[in-house]
């Protein structure tokens, strides 16, 4: 089956009141973050200073949305001891907080009775899921939209249960 999967930009620039999204991989392996995780492993960080090095075009759609009065919020589902990709992502969550956006992280164990969609998502405005599918090894394998009231509701109570149980980024020690 041939989907039309509207881009973020698109989803953001449309919604109203929040968009939430729920990660639960400990590793992703996606094009645009590869020169970033090798940089980090040869000991580069992020500057909160100097703003202007990090702050990108996915950071101005965030900050746009939030401007708005749209409510963006993620969680972050990882196995503890946190793996070396998920400490490259605490290392620039910051950048995200800046932008407006809310994020949390639950320990996976803390998750074992909740119940969770197979796959990360995206829910707009309380109305519609964009699952982001990934390949074995972490590469993007796409996305998928879905409306029907079942799976709305199902992504929505899970990120709920996640984010009730999750700790602020700001507290959160990898």
């Amino acid at each position: 089956m041939t989907q039309n999967v509207p881009s973020f930009p698109e989803l953001l620039n449309g919604c109203r009141r929040s968009a939430v999204h729920l990660e639960m991989r400990d590793s992703y392996a996606v094009d645009y973050e590869k020169s970033g995780f090798t940089a980090w492993r040869d000991g580069f960080r992020h500057d909160p200073a100097d703003r202007a090095s990090w702050w990108r075009p996915w950071l101005d759609l965030i900050s746009e949305t939030v401007s708005r009065g749209v409510v963006v919020r993620r969680a972050r589902i990882v196995s503890e001891p946190v793996s070396e990709y998920t400490r490259f992502l605490h290392s620039f969550t910051f950048t995200n907080v800046a932008a407006g956006e809310q994020v949390r992280w639950l320990a996976r164990r803390r998750a074992s009775d909740l119940c969770l969609p197979g796959n990360d998502f995206w829910v707009f405005d309380g109305q519609l899921v964009r699952f982001n599918h990934f390949t074995g090894d972490g590469a993007s394998g796409g996305g998928e939209m879905r409306d029907e009231p079942d799976v709305v509701k199902l992504c929505t109570s899970a990120f709920e249960a996640v984010w009730e149980r999750a700790t602020p980024h700001e507290e959160y020690q990898v």
